[in-house]
């Protein structure tokens, strides 16, 4: 038999050890735990409240009520270092089975908002009105506290401006809200986000409400005289405004 020449074998067996080589290469894992980390593919950090947009302002901001089928949803928030440190609903349904599904599903609700720093939460099963609700007043107040946080503008005045809404004043024929826009230490406007609406309260609110608003600009305060007329929605929004002005500062 014919013998293999030497440089035959020695080539046959290089390319044996060769293919040997890709082919463990080729049974290594693509990758492991630890590379993804290495490669910038580590989960990201919990998204802030701010998520890409204007920052929200530290304090406390009351969201405007929302209305459901139940009654009326409003929630408060208290901000810290640009995130939601505490939820709160300062209007809730009342009454009968509302009394029930409200405390079960309040104190969820007020949780999610502090884990999500958003209002993208869920519903709470068997209160979706309230839900509902609660997460179009919690949207609300994390815009007035985005209006309240200072532009980065370099500075000036309009920096400075921000928007502050006091809590609701219950009144006999329904809350009054006022929400007032400071800037360089003053009131530069005032506003009532509620006012009582129906009958013959229509006709009271379109009255009284625009006086009252120009009267708390002029007075720079809540010392400020009471509409003829409309006594209790006055009332009312004296208190709303006094709310707004100590969350102001003063």
């Amino acid at each position: 038999m014919r013998k293999s020449h030497p440089v035959r074998r020695v080539v046959l067996a290089t390319a044996a050890t060769v293919s040997g080589i890709v082919l463990l290469l080729s049974l290594k894992p693509a990758s492991d735990p630890g590379s993804a980390e290495a490669a910038g593919g580590a989960p990201p950090a919990a998204e802030s409240v701010q998520g890409g947009a204007r920052p929200i302002g530290d304090g406390t901001v009351t969201g405007d009520a929302a209305r459901t089928q139940y009654g009326a949803v409003q929630v408060r928030l208290t901000v810290s270092g640009g995130r939601i440190t505490k939820a709160e609903a300062v209007q809730a349904p009342q009454g009968g089975q509302s009394d029930q599904v409200t405390s079960n599903a309040v104190p969820r609700l007020n949780q999610a908002a502090v884990q999500a720093q958003s209002a993208d939460i869920d519903a709470v099963s068997g209160a979706t009105y309230t839900s509902a609700g609660y997460k179009e007043s919690l949207q609300s107040a994390l815009d007035k506290a985005r209006a309240s946080a200072p532009a980065d503008t370099g500075g000036g005045d309009a920096a400075q401006a921000r928007t502050v809404t006091g809590e609701a004043a219950q009144t006999q024929y329904g809350p009054v809200q006022v929400r007032i826009t400071v800037s360089g230490g003053r009131i530069t406007k005032a506003e009532a986000v509620q006012a009582p609406k129906g009958g013959q309260s229509d006709q009271v609110t379109s009255n009284a409400v625009p006086r009252l608003n120009q009267a708390a600009v002029q007075a720079q305060s809540a010392d400020i005289d009471a509409v003829s007329g409309a006594t209790y929605t006055s009332a009312g929004y004296k208190e709303s405004l006094q709310s707004a002005l100590d969350k102001a500062g003063g």
